[in-house]
């Protein structure tokens, strides 16, 4: 009887303390409105600085432990997440990248999110002419996101990726946690000479190449997130012997991008040289404001946005250039102005103290939602934060260069891809009817004007427009990192894994079968 006893008395000691541990890691978030018990998955400590508690709902969790325990849902999608040595941790105190006076680690809360968009003060009118609140709602779903966060979000939405493995041979991909941009942040550019600036980087790649995961195809099957432009990752630096000296630490950025190491990875950047084959990297959608954690948030929204009157023509958030570096900014401008007193035109000017302003995602998303058209000309780069934002408001972009359209930049998440697509079809005349190109040496030469070029369109075409720009909501939003999503709407995290395993299966095919 005794012996019986023990098992009985053993399972309820277990019992015992895994209940002590599930209360000892319960916590109350207003994030979910059920009255359910919460569980929670911890970070690794390298995150807990900047990442909030993972919560899922008791149905939640049983739905992914589900899912993620069928080997055949997960073939062909193992991702194993490289466990990165202390000394590659960016944005941990003591970390070069946290202590800098010019670092932007501390806006990195809530998993990346940054903090939660707080209700407009009463009576607060946006440039639209509506209440800055009237567009935006006041949920936990909106946050003040950091244009360069994406690093930090896509790492905390690894972490609960139902393929992760631990095991790098029975992988498909391997995600390298390193935030590059993150680390570069604080050096960009300035009096920090190249060895500074390359340093970091340099020493991470040294590392990963001597890998045994590695050696296996040298690092084609590896991938990591560099949330800047390419641009930023391509500065070459010349030979010490050819006489350049000081002339090596001029201009902006490193050479991540210009090692051969990171040549052989996946990487992924907010803008591409798009006439670069092949590709070195491959451009995804900026982070925008709004981060929901189910599928009825992200249809509630889209019938917000289809449902907002829009009294302005065209629309424009930016600032101009000094000395006229950008004339294409400045007729902007000098449309916009002339548009005003038919109130065809609405303007966030980012320049002359009005940057505030432009930094308050209520009024950029209020003027967008308000707005027919939205203009986003070339900045510091083709590709602009404000067009994702433009999207999210479902207003039509208008891209004046070729490089700063979708089609050429974000071809992975521009558009709902069949089955059977493999992004090599030819595309149909009709296919990039979502938004508007004017190219810019036609309005700089005066052939074209902005305003005369959107009023040809009727209002029946304005609406087909406008509702495949609300469409690819979805696909251009990144959902709550800390949550397990409720429904099956893919964003675009989701959509990046899915292109990045399909592409090394790709690579992985071609080597076994030249083998």
């Amino acid at each position: 009887m005794e012996a019986s006893c023990c098992p009985k008395y053993a399972l309820l000691i277990v019992a015992s303390w895994l209940i002590t541990c599930l209360l000892h890691f319960r916590q109350f978030s207003p994030h979910f409105g059920g009255g359910g018990a919460l569980v929670v998955l911890p970070f690794s400590l390298d995150a807990s600085l900047f990442s909030a508690p993972a919560i899922v709902t008791h149905d939640q969790w049983s739905m992914s432990s589900s899912s993620s325990s069928s080997s055949s849902s997960c073939d062909g999608r193992y991702v194993h997440m490289v466990d990165l040595p202390p000394r590659f941790h960016v944005c941990i105190e003591g970390s070069p990248s946290f202590d800098s006076e010019f670092s932007i680690c501390h806006l990195m809360s809530n998993a990346g999110l940054g903090p939660v968009l707080e209700p407009p003060p009463a009576g607060d009118k946006s440039d639209g002419g509506d209440d800055a609140g009237g567009i935006v709602p006041n949920t936990g779903s909106w946050y003040n996101t950091n244009q360069y966060a994406l690093e930090v979000i896509f790492h905390n939405r690894m972490r609960l990726y139902d393929c992760l493995t631990d095991d790098p041979a029975a992988a498909t991909a391997v995600y390298v946690p390193y935030y590059p941009a993150m680390e570069l942040q604080p050096h960009t550019c300035g009096r920090f000479n190249s060895t500074v600036r390359d340093g970091a980087t340099k020493e991470l790649l040294r590392w990963l190449s001597s890998r045994l995961a590695w050696a296996a195809l040298g690092g084609r099957d590896h991938f990591m997130v560099a949330s800047k432009t390419s641009w930023m990752f391509r500065r070459r630096v010349a030979a010490e012997d050819d006489g350049g000296g000081a002339a090596n630490d001029m201009g902006c950025g490193n050479s991540f991008l210009e090692q051969p190491e990171s040549g052989n990875m996946t990487v992924l950047t907010y803008e591409t040289v798009i006439w670069e084959q092949p590709r070195r990297d491959f451009a995804v959608p900026y982070p925008s404001y709004f981060h929901p954690s189910s599928a009825a948030e992200v249809a509630e929204w889209q019938a917000r946005v289809r449902a907002a009157p829009r009294p302005w023509l065209f629309a424009f958030a930016g600032a101009r250039r000094p000395n006229g570096t950008l004339p294409i900014r400045d007729r902007i401008f000098d449309a916009c102005d002339a548009a005003l007193p038919r109130r065809r035109c609405g303007k966030l000017d980012c320049g002359h103290g009005g940057s505030s302003t432009c930094r308050s995602p209520r009024r950029l998303v209020s003027l967008f939602a308000s707005s027919r058209f939205c203009l986003q000309p070339p900045g510091d780069s083709f590709m602009r934060r404000s067009s994702v934002d433009a999207v999210m408001a479902g207003c039509i972009p208008v891209f004046f260069h070729e490089a700063s359209t979708f089609e050429k930049q974000y071809r992975w998440h521009e558009r709902e891809r069949d089955s059977d697509d493999r992004g090599d079809r030819i595309r149909s005349s009709n296919d990039h009817r979502y938004y508007v190109f004017i190219d810019q040496d036609d309005i700089l030469q005066g052939k074209v004007g902005i305003e005369e070029a959107l009023s040809r369109y009727t209002d029946a075409e304005v609406a087909a427009m406008r509702e495949k720009v609300v469409k690819m909501i979805p696909r251009f939003l990144y959902n709550d990192p800390r949550v397990r999503f409720n429904g099956s709407t893919r964003d675009a995290f989701d959509i990046a894994i899915d292109e990045i395993t399909a592409r090394i299966r790709k690579i992985k095919d071609v080597v076994a079968n030249a083998a």
